[in-house]
């Protein structure tokens, strides 16, 4: 079988003369080291790297992180010695090659084994997110071929993918990787139901095509008129598995869900973003609690977009979304796109290299100590997001026997938003977080004495569900105390977790005061007349 370099070439941007030197080396030092190598469907295992490396050009990483894609496997699967990879290579790519192969070994042999490999996978992806990156490469190309893998196996690798590689994706803002993750993932997991949802969207883009394709037309025109014509369109079709998420959302109510078909509307400036978003609405009606601004306050991941829903007037409804086309490219690339300029400027290694894009959308940092022995120092590393760190800790403490914490998993592979503090500071929180974990994510002590909250200006109650963008203040007061009840009003398994320590601690407290006392019974003695 014959793989031609050119294909990864082509998926980049312009390669550089020492780019292509690199990538060859790279490539010809692979095929040598896995020559003898076959996988589970018979095809020589290089095509895997080959596939790997791929999928990485193919989201605009750089000539570095590729090579380590291509190099990924050749140290734990056919004992290439890390000093020779050194020497060959350099320090740079046999860091991420040694950051992927301990994630190597992230496979079903044994519940300890997979807890072992996943606290490898959070502690190696919170020193570079490279090596996530190479890692969710890695697992692309290995969903694609699930079919050769046992029954029992397939259902396993898929619910891995879904619960923690695919929003994994979603959270670096990597779109292009984390739908395919999710669709590949689903119908392994939920085939009924895939095969549903299938039939489901082919249906509905065949109702719902004619009446965009007219309100294209109409909307071009409309836009023309009011000298809006350096724009540009195309549509997107909602993937199977984020379909399925909106159906339970909405009780399989098909009615309710209006961007199956979703218009896409991209502009030059975010100003004609603006601007176009108000002469859609100078002539379509548009549907209330429908209008959403991510450009001025963007998604957990960084995403952004305005996003209108309207009625096209002969019985249609159509969803637009208006953004630039720096704003596409972080919707479908996220933070791989801006570690590649990066890596292209020679700056990989730079402080800069990692997340400098990606830190405006990301809370302010807290101090953290990772329960690694390896990293005991209280130095924040800005390079990586917050959440990362807080992942790693929290999955260190939690020490689960059968993999990922379920508590863990719950709190950061759930769908985000992001509430601001009275004075603009940003807390990232799981959807429908109530100011109970608002107030824990704070701090515990705010948490523990929380009297009242405040949302936008109004006193709500503490079981009210937040939404993305919204400004919390919270009330505390000595006296105040958590009680049990507040584990039903909350989302987050640390301010439940801090709730049952405060609860317990006190009712611990009460049975020490109200155990009996021994008495003691003294003989009086008459006094002397």
């Amino acid at each position: 079988m014959t793989y031609d370099i050119k294909e990864i070439f082509d998926l980049m941007d312009s390669p550089t003369k020492e780019d292509i030197e690199l990538l060859t080396r790279a490539y010809t030092f692979a095929s040598e080291a896995h020559k003898d190598h076959k996988r589970f469907s018979g095809e020589p295992y290089f095509t895997h790297l080959f596939e790997t490396a791929k999928n990485l050009a193919g989201i605009k990483m750089g000539a570095v992180t590729i090579s380590a894609g291509l190099l990924h496997d050749c140290i734990e699967d056919v004992g290439i010695k890390p000093e020779d990879l050194q020497k060959e290579f350099g320090d740079e790519i046999l860091f991420l090659v040694n950051g992927v192969t301990k994630l190597g070994k992230l496979k079903y042999r044994g519940a300890e084994r997979y807890a072992a490999s996943l606290q490898k996978l959070f502690v190696s992806m919170s020193q570079d997110i490279r090596v996530l990156i190479i890692k969710l490469a890695d697992r692309l190309h290995n969903m694609r071929t699930l079919e050769f893998v046992r029954p029992e196996k397939q259902v396993r690798i898929a619910s891995e993918t879904l619960e923690i590689f695919a929003p994994l994706a979603y959270r670096l803002g990597i779109r292009r990787l984390s739908c395919e993750l999710e669709d590949l993932s689903f119908k392994y997991v939920y085939s009924k139901e895939a095969k549903m949802v299938q039939e489901l969207l082919k249906q509905k883009s065949k109702e719902n095509m004619p009446t965009l394709e007219k309100f294209v037309r109409s909307l071009k025109k409309t836009l023309a008129r009011e000298q809006m014509t350096n724009i540009h369109t195309d549509y997107r079709l909602k993937g199977l598995y984020s379909t399925f998420r909106k159906l339970k959302k909405h009780n399989n109510d098909i009615e309710k869900i209006y961007d199956f078909l979703a218009l896409r509307v991209f502009a030059e400036t975010v100003a004609d973003c603006y601007k176009i978003l108000g002469i859609i609405h100078g002539v379509w009606r548009p549907l209330p609690g429908r209008i959403k601004d991510y450009i001025a306050l963007p998604k957990p991941n960084g995403y952004q977009s305005l996003h209108t829903t309207v009625f096209t007037g002969d019985g249609g409804i159509v969803e637009i979304q208006i953004r630039t086309e720096e704003m596409h490219l972080n919707a479908e690339y996220g933070i791989a796109s801006h570690i590649s300029y990066k890596e292209q400027k020679g700056e990989s290694n730079s402080k800069d290299a990692q997340v400098s894009w990606f830190r405006q959308f990301l809370p302010k940092t807290i101090p953290f100590v990772s329960a690694s022995d390896n990293h005991k120092s209280c130095v924040i590393n800005d390079d990586i997001p917050t959440w990362m760190k807080d992942l790693v800790e929290q999955q260190a403490r939690a020490q689960a026997p059968n993999g990922i914490d379920e508590d863990v998993k719950a709190d950061f592979f759930a769908l985000r938003m992001f509430i601001f503090t009275p004075k603009g500071d940003v807390v990232d929180l799981p959807i429908d977080s109530t100011p109970i974990d608002f107030a824990y994510a704070i701090h515990s002590d705010i948490g523990n004495h929380t009297a009242g909250a405040k949302v936008n200006g109004r006193m709500v109650s503490l079981d009210t569900k937040l939404k993305n963008g919204e400004i919390v203040e919270i009330i505390t007061k000595n006296s105040a105390k958590p009680s049990s009840k507040w584990l039903d009003m909350t989302k987050t398994n640390m301010a439940k977790k801090h709730i049952r320590s405060f609860v317990e601690e006190g009712n611990t407290k009460a049975t020490k005061i109200m155990k009996p006392t021994k008495i003691f019974h003294f003989k009086s003695k008459d006094k002397k007349k």
